[in-house]
């Protein structure tokens, strides 16, 4: 049986002696920003964020976690205040910037840290893990799919476009970066659309609407292709690994199945796993008690 949550006690909030830095730094040439918050001596999170938003998503962890442990959530490139070259000389892919996101790690000195994962940052991170394992401490899966069967009926058309580029280009695009699709990542099938801030989708679909972010997003998602066809890799190195893991999930996400938390089990049976009374985004209405059970997996 999947865990349901109960209200914890109310999280300690970060006060101004861990206040958050924003940040930048210099790998392969590109200008990479981050977030950065807490003991740099704590243990470590890497946070990575999924589509179509940024290391912005994880402030409510930040105002939560950064008085117990160091905090990193980078943009990747073509994501939020990173840099956004051109899909005509850089290679929108995740095998990419997954490299850049290991260099960019190294270029911080980060030996050993927990990768909090994110939609986009599940696959990012589990490229991340199986090229340099010795630095991964545990994994915390939020809403991010390493199963076939997580992708479920929306990803007919998508599918579609990944076998044939040129000719659902056009309706891929018409789709992904639509306010409509960009308010259900948030909203999904959630009753209580009352708590969900606006901001967070119009916001979203101003930052796709900007000059490249078709092409870059297009690129991106047509690479999601090779995800699908390393999950048997993931699955067995998580297998044969057995790492830390905690998964969180929504129970309202629209974008994969709700039989994938329990996929994750199958292969690491000591998983943490909890489903929430929430969308895709967790974070939009249940921080206190994501960041909760992010501190009692951390102890």
């Amino acid at each position: 049986m999947l865990a349901s949550w109960q209200s914890p006690p109310p999280a300690q909030e970060a006060t101004a002696t861990n206040p958050t830095f924003y940040r930048t730094i210099q790998v392969d040439g590109l200008s990479i920003f981050y977030r950065e918050a807490g003991p740099k001596d704590a243990p470590t999170l890497v946070l990575l964020h999924g589509i179509p938003t940024s290391s912005r998503m994880f402030e409510p962890l930040f105002a939560r976690l950064a008085d117990r442990y160091h905090l990193v959530a980078p943009d990747y490139p073509g994501f939020g205040h990173s840099d956004w070259p051109d899909p005509k000389r850089f290679a929108y892919t995740f095998d990419h910037i997954a490299e850049i996101l290991n260099r960019f790690t190294e270029a911080l000195g980060l030996s050993r840290y927990t990768l909090y994962m994110h939609d986009y940052g599940g696959p990012v991170g589990f490229r991340m893990a199986l090229a340099h394992p010795d630095r991964i401490e545990a994994l915390i899966v939020h809403d991010a799919v390493a199963h076939n069967e997580g992708l479920g009926a929306n990803w007919k058309a998508r599918r579609a476009f990944w076998a044939d580029r040129a000719a659902n280009e056009s309706a891929l695009r018409t789709n992904l970066l639509s306010l409509a699709t960009t308010r259900t990542r948030h909203v999904g099938d959630d009753p209580n659309v009352e708590r969900y801030d606006p901001d967070l989708w119009t916001d979203e679909f101003a930052f796709l609407n900007q000059p490249g972010q078709a092409e870059i997003q297009s690129d991106l998602f047509y690479d999601y292709r090779t995800n699908v066809e390393a999950y048997p890799r993931w699955q067995a190195w998580m297998r044969e690994k057995q790492p830390q893991m905690l998964v969180i999930w929504g129970k309202y996400d629209k974008s994969f199945e709700l039989t994938e938390p329990e996929a994750y089990r199958r292969d690491v049976p000591k998983a943490e796993v909890h489903v929430l009374d929430a969308g895709h985004f967790g974070l939009d209405t249940a921080p206190d008690q994501i960041a909760q059970l992010v501190r009692g997996f951390m102890k």
